[in-house]
């Protein structure tokens, strides 16, 4: 049997390193020992977070806390064995400070998927967000052979609507309540790339030109 079998094509991976104003991004798949300081950040962030992520059963405490680590990673871990996700880590200087999440992985005929991001509200502003999505994406253009990545936000998220400006993502459409956010269902601007816009070098190569990274 092909080694291969059950796995897409780019999984497992790790990405970067990238130099930022904050310091230095790589990309790894999550991992089991990531439940303390995934924990650590989510209850620390709560304010940060929820008005942009899906509404939480059970509350925000519990459905964080480090004992809900195990399951989820398991079944994240499926879910990239199935070829149907890369739940990638957010690594800043060697530490976890968020999450890049690549979904609803399609081949042939779409080659699509979409992405989600999160991270550590302590670095904000400081590139990490922007510098782990450009990896992902040139990984999914090039590595994992997608054609189309799509990426849904709310109108009112400022930070999440810069990141994607930076990287070429386009706007489609509205899709009017969208997701059950927050606690009420959500509008949500809808952006994609395919591969046909990726820069000569990928996205990360372009913030290496454009002054808002380096190579580490």
């Amino acid at each position: 049997m092909p080694e291969n079998v059950g796995r897409h094509p780019g999984w497992p991976a790790g990405l970067g390193p990238l130099r930022v104003p904050a310091g230095v991004v790589t990309l790894r798949g999550v991992k089991l020992s990531d439940g303390s300081a995934w924990s650590e950040i989510r209850l620390r962030d709560e304010q940060h977070l929820t008005p942009w992520e899906p509404t939480t059963p059970g509350g925000w405490a519990r459905r964080n806390a480090p004992v809900e680590w195990p399951g989820r990673w398991w079944l994240l871990r499926g879910a990239a064995r199935r070829g149907a996700a890369l739940p990638f880590a957010i690594l800043l200087d060697g530490r976890l400070v968020g999450q890049v999440m690549v979904g609803n992985v399609v081949r042939e005929p779409l080659l699509s998927a979409y992405v989600g991001y999160w991270c550590d509200a302590r670095v904000n502003g400081g590139g990490v967000t922007t510098a782990a999505v450009a990896m992902v994406v040139d990984h999914c253009f090039t590595a994992v052979g997608l054609h189309r990545i799509e990426a849904t936000v709310r109108p009112e998220n400022g930070a999440s609507l810069r990141v994607l400006a930076k990287l070429g993502f386009r706007q489609e459409g509205l899709f009017r309540r969208y997701l059950d956010v927050d606690g009420a269902w959500r509008d949500h601007l809808c952006f994609a790339q395919t591969v046909e816009e990726l820069p000569q070098g990928g996205l990360a190569a372009r913030l290496v030109a454009e002054g808002r990274a380096s190579r580490a």
